[in-house]
């Protein structure tokens, strides 16, 4: 019995200086972090010793010139993960919020003030095409209008729904096709085609998934109207 409890006794010490040894390893490791830590601020200029990376509205890589508006846009993945939409900052649409559907999904935007006036998003696989029509023509002079797709967005665009997101300033909308990926930013009343527009193909020798493009996303800067 006398044997038995010296042992565990001594297994108890082994333990306690084991451990004592690790944490005085840490310590000392700790320490020596801390002051060559001390020494690298030290001899660094103040400025880079405490710069942060910048964070820009939306996440962007860098920040919008005054008088325009921040945005980032993402498009469906597949028919798995919906579209995203982000305005200065501002998560418009996204699967988080529950506001987007197959098809086309679309915001849109006061032209002046960033204002988030509607959202909305048509099946173009099982839907009806009409429905997408009037409220295309219904968007208001000075409109900023961001679309994005999400499964497909073309099976059931006719010639009529073309031309009018042709007039918003889209230059790809007359080839878009059955799964193809497409995101966009416009305006009602633009005069030139829009810079903010990528559209890739559905096709079986390049599709990232089975049946469906890679995602796209794109960042930038739209102007705010002046007049």
């Amino acid at each position: 019995m006398f044997r038995a409890s010296g042992i565990l006794k001594l297994a108890a010490l082994i333990l306690a200086f084991l451990l004592a040894v690790f944490l005085a390893f840490q310590l000392l490791e700790i320490n020596v972090e801390f002051k060559l830590g001390s020494m690298m601020s030290r001899s660094l200029p103040a400025n880079e010793a405490h710069t942060k990376p910048a964070v820009h509205k939306c996440g962007l890589s860098k920040a919008c010139p005054p008088g325009h508006m921040a945005f980032k846009l993402t498009s469906g993945a597949a028919s798995v993960v919906g579209p995203r939409m982000c305005l200065e900052d501002k998560l418009l649409m996204s699967g988080v919020k529950n506001n987007v559907g197959r098809g086309i999904n679309i915001a849109l935007v006061n032209g002046k003030t960033g204002e988030l006036l509607k959202t909305a998003y048509y099946d173009m696989w099982a839907g009806d095409v009409a429905p997408f029509i009037k409220f295309l023509k219904e968007i208001e002079e000075g409109t900023i209008v961001m679309m994005a797709s999400f499964d497909d967005p073309a099976s059931k665009l006719n010639d009529e729904a073309r031309k009018l997101i042709a007039d918003l300033g889209s230059s790809a909308v007359a080839n878009l096709a059955f799964r193809d990926n497409w995101i966009f930013v416009g305006g009602k009343g633009i005069k030139t085609k829009t810079p903010f527009e990528q559209h890739i193909k559905n096709s079986a020798d390049t599709n990232k998934y089975e049946g469906w493009p890679e995602v796209l996303e794109m960042e930038g800067c739209v102007p705010r109207r002046q007049d």
